[in-house]
């Protein structure tokens, strides 16, 4: 089953894909300009690698953020089945794993990280 996992956030969408065993690869992140074309760019990733089921990264902590992700999550009008995991602390944690190796940038790459943390805990609870 092909997995790709989303890590929702107010200016990037974080994106991991799992297509074989537990290989997970971070991909661009989606940069948003607003709601919908997020959405767009979201479905397009989607159909581009046949994914057979969306993880999306949820977080326990802010009420606000969960209401925003499952607004998100609507507009998505998805086809395939998805699952909410929890999020908790995986941006923090993906920005542990790159200090040194770049210069701290909010191009996308800590936020596709955070994806794959979470797609990872996803798995390991299978």
């Amino acid at each position: 089953m092909k997995l790709a996992c989303i890590d929702i956030g107010l200016k990037r969408i974080g994106v991991a894909i799992c297509l074989q065993s537990d290989i997970i690869t971070p991909l661009p992140a989606i940069l948003r300009k607003n709601r919908n074309q997020a959405a767009n760019d979201t479905l397009k990733i989607l159909k581009e690698w046949e994914i057979d089921k969306l993880i999306i990264g949820f977080p326990s902590a802010s009420e606000d953020m969960q209401k925003r992700i499952k607004h998100f999550t609507s507009l998505l009008n998805l086809e395939i089945p998805y699952e909410f995991q929890e999020e908790n602390m995986s941006s923090i944690e993906a920005e542990d794993l790159i200090k040194g190796e770049i210069k701290y940038k909010r191009d996308g790459r800590i936020d596709s990280l955070a994806a794959k943390i979470i797609l990872e805990r996803y798995l390991s609870k299978q």
